[in-house]
Order: C-alpha cells, then sequence, then structure tokens
C-alpha cells in the first residue's frame, strides 16, 4: 500500500478517484462521452478503461478521421478535468449537458481556426454530422 489516502470522485461522489474512473467510467464523464462523440461513430459501449479509448482514437475511418477523434477527446478529457477542478475548489457543479456545449465550442472554434489547413477542411462538416 502506497500509504496515500483514497479519494472520492467529486463528479459522482460515489467510487475512488482513478483517471480511468474519472475520465471514463464515472457517470458523469460516461454522460460527458456520449453527448460529446455521438456522432463520431463511437464504440457501442463506451470506453471501460484507458487503452479502450486510444484504441478508439486510433481507429479511423472514412467518415470519421483519427484526427477529429483525437481533437474531441483531447477537449473532452480538458473539460472534465476543469469541472473536477470546479467542484473541488469552488463547489460550482455543471451539468453534462452544459459542459458538452462548452466542448462544442471548443472543437467548432479550434476546427474553424485552422480550416484553411488541409487536413481541417473537412472535420466541420464531419463534427456537426
Amino acid at each position: 500500500m502506497d500509504g496515500q489516502p483514497k479519494v472520492t470522485c467529486c463528479l459522482c461522489s460515489a467510487l475512488v478517484e482513478t483517471r480511468d474512473h474519472l475520465f471514463i467510467t464515472c457517470n458523469y464523464s460516461s454522460e460527458v462521452w456520449r453527448l460529446s462523440i455521438a456522432s463520431l461513430n463511437p464504440p457501442n459501449t463506451l470506453f471501460c478503461s484507458w487503452p479502450e479509448l486510444l484504441s478508439w482514437i486510433r481507429r479511423t475511418s472514412a467518415t470519421v478521421p483519427a484526427l477529429l477523434k483525437k481533437f474531441a477527446a483531447q477537449c473532452v478529457i480538458y473539460h472534465l478535468w476543469k469541472q473536477r477542478n470546479n467542484v473541488l475548489h469552488n463547489q460550482i457543479t455543471q451539468s453534462p449537458s452544459a459542459i458538452y456545449r462548452l466542448i462544442d465550442r471548443e472543437m467548432r472554434n479550434t476546427i474553424t481556426a485552422r480550416r484553411n489547413r488541409k487536413q481541417f477542411q473537412d472535420l466541420m462538416a464531419k463534427w456537426m454530422h
């Protein structure tokens, strides 16, 4: 045992906060993922572990390039971490749908800012699909 106290997830207040729990299996996080990747050819069941998430990101298809999955995953993880810190330090909770709206806005802004680059030209249509 490492002697570190176990910290309860502040998003669900139910289970111990681990990387996989906080970013993937927490009910709150799962709902954010479900909303955020609905149009990106998500797996039949959402990820259960970090390796499953990485495997999904790397799988490219004709309809959803890996680049779009990478941006979406980075954005979701960033906003989950930001929400976790907001709850922990400021006691401010937002719904998963509110977090999704922030993710959607950031994805649109990121794609728009890079729209002149060849690899980004079709991403907006695929994100909004």
